[in-house]
Parts: C-alpha cells; sequence; structure tokens
C-alpha cells in the first residue's frame, strides 16, 4: 500500500455579526483609523457580544462543515481544538465542542500553541490519519480574543477579534494533503507576548482582577522583530526543501496578525500578493482561526494539487510553516 496522507477534504467558518470598527474603538481609547491601518492593517474586527464562550463559535463552525461535507458526527473519529482562550481551563473545549454537535464516538483534546495553534494542531490530527486507524478527524481554531483583550490598551486592543474554523482531515494515497512541517519554539519569548495571570503560577486573586493581569500583554517592539523574521526565515526554508519557486507556488496562506508581517514575509518567499491570502483588514487577528478561515474565504479559488505554504507566528514563541496540496476544486465545495 502506498503511503497514506492526511488531506483537507472540507472547510467551514463561522465569525460573529457584530463589527468593532476602527472608528468606534477611537471612542474607546485615543487611537484612529488611520493609525490602526498603517501600523497593523486591521479595518474591523468581529466580536462575539452575549454570555458565549469559543465553544459557540466552534459547534458551529463544526456543524456547517459536517453539514457542507455530509459527515455524520457519529462518523468523527476524533475532534482536536486549537485555542487560546477554552470555555473553562477543563474540561477541555472540544469536548464541549463534541457535545454541542452531537459527536458521540470521538476523542480529543485542546492544543494551546498560541497563533500556530491551528498549524500545530493540523500536523498533530495529520499524524493520527496517516497511522491509518482514523478516517475522519476534525481540527478547530477557534478563539474568543475579546475575553482577554483590554479595551483601555491601544497598543493591543485593536489587534484581535473572534472567529472560528474548522477543517475535516481524510485519508488519501494521492499526493495531495498535509505534505510537511517544519515547527520551532523559543521559550524565552515567554516574557514578550503572554497572559499576566490565571494560570497555577499567579492564579486570579482581587490584586490580579484590579491589577488587570488576566489579559493579553505583548511588547510589540520585540514581538514584531522576531516575528518578521522567524516567519519569514522557516517559510523560505519550507520552499527550499521542496524546490517550490514562486511560480510553482500557488499561496501563501499567512497567520494574520500585521499586514506588515504578512507583506515581509511574501516579499522573502518573492511571491506577488495575488498569491497571498489577505483578510486581516475585516477580522483582525482571531489567533487560532486566522488560516482556517483565509481557506474558507479562498476555497473557491483553490484547485485539486494546488501548492500552499501555510506559515504563523505566535507567543511563546512558537512559529511554524506547514506544506500542503490541496485536494479538491474548492469552487464545486463552496
Amino acid at each position: 500500500m502506498r503511503k497514506l496522507h492526511a488531506a483537507i477534504t472540507g472547510v467551514h467558518a463561522w465569525v460573529p455579526g457584530y463589527r468593532l470598527t476602527n472608528d468606534e474603538l477611537a471612542t474607546m481609547v485615543d487611537t484612529s483609523d488611520e493609525w490602526i491601518m498603517q501600523r497593523i492593517g486591521i479595518k474591523e474586527r468581529r466580536i462575539l457580544k452575549g454570555e458565549h464562550g469559543t465553544s459557540y463559535m466552534g459547534a458551529r463552525a463544526v456543524r456547517g462543515l459536517l453539514e457542507k461535507t455530509g459527515t455524520s458526527p457519529d462518523d468523527v473519529d476524533m475532534l482536536l481544538c486549537a485555542t487560546v482562550t477554552p470555555d473553562r481551563l477543563f474540561p477541555a473545549t472540544s469536548n464541549i465542542i463534541c457535545d454541542k454537535v452531537g459527536i458521540k464516538n470521538a476523542w480529543g483534546y485542546d492544543v494551546n500553541a498560541a497563533c500556530s495553534g491551528f498549524l500545530f494542531t493540523l500536523q498533530t490530527a495529520a499524524e493520527f490519519v496517516e497511522s491509518g486507524k482514523y478516517k475522519k478527524v476534525v481540527v478547530v481554531g477557534a478563539d474568543k480574543m475579546s475575553a482577554i483583550t483590554d479595551y483601555t490598551d491601544r497598543t493591543t486592543c485593536p489587534l484581535f477579534g473572534d472567529a472560528a474554523a474548522a477543517v475535516l482531515l481524510e485519508p488519501t494515497e494521492e499526493e495531495v494533503g498535509v505534505m510537511d512541517h517544519i515547527f520551532h519554539v523559543d521559550g524565552s519569548g515567554r516574557k514578550y507576548l503572554y497572559m499576566k495571570a490565571g494560570g497555577s503560577l499567579r492564579p486570579p486573586s482581587h490584586e490580579t482582577v484590579e491589577n488587570r493581569e488576566h489579559f493579553v500583554y505583548q511588547d510589540g517592539k520585540v514581538v514584531f522583530k522576531f516575528a518578521v523574521s522567524r516567519m519569514a526565515d522557516v517559510s523560505v526554508e519550507m520552499m527550499k526543501k521542496h524546490d517550490l519557486t514562486p511560480e510553482t507556488l500557488d499561496w501563501l496562506v499567512p497567520h494574520q496578525a500585521n499586514m506588515r508581517i504578512i507583506e515581509a514575509t511574501a516579499k522573502r518567499m518573492g511571491l506577488p500578493r495575488e498569491k497571498v491570502m489577505i483578510n486581516i483588514q475585516n477580522y483582525g487577528n482571531t489567533t487560532t482561526a486566522t488560516i482556517p478561515l483565509c481557506l474558507y474565504e479562498w476555497e473557491d479559488k483553490l484547485k485539486k494539487g494546488d501548492n500552499l505554504i501555510l506559515a504563523a507566528f505566535g507567543g511563546g514563541f512558537t512559529w511554524g510553516s506547514l506544506y500542503l496540496k490541496w485536494a479538491y476544486d474548492g469552487k464545486n465545495r463552496k
């Protein structure tokens, strides 16, 4: 038997209806549409209102995915959820999503690798599929970043939005699917992008709440410098490893954190803008949802055999690239 590959056979996404625009943010903190667009490239972001957690969005993305691909919940073998904003520390958000969509015969867990979470989780799921034991594995990237965003901090509140997206992985003997990955972590980055309180090191207390320590904190200059170099380096490395050129690489699917980081990565790879999936202006940084949300929005432009490099950089620090050959003609599935 030929080697099994894990192919994406469907993708679906769900975003909240509420749009938080730059003009509205300017009424909350000292900022402006011009400042945000010049430095980040975000015009608006979606915000999940009401008493809902990440699983609310994840369940809607998964339910749509199953309907779209004609997959019964009973046939799903595994569901993995990439998130940094779980509903609770436990049980896992993946388990809650399974319950909400009626998946009864699967097991799974959450993966936390910050903005690289979807890539790390996709590769993890691919390993299970390639083992031959799992036929249908769902990978969800979902985050309610508004829950950990400080809307009095002008340096971070323009960055983040809420969204969820999911893909279905199935085995194939064709030369499509997840082909390779290059991943890295550097724990020294924990000082520059993190949430100060809420874990076992600094449990919640009146003091941590009063000091506003349950929100995203980042040293923007350090993070930007690392992200620009690492995300570009690992993407170029993947191209060289597989003899991909700007002509034979069909798409770059970058994590949507900052327009300047995306542009710098594409420039290093020699790619024109029309080969780069960019929707940061509409959604902001939805952390683990950015890459699958791009795949969903560009699905009808993707053709079987297309060469894609998925690239991300996140807190931790974590970063990596994943080489994917698309497995179906998207225009027939959208």
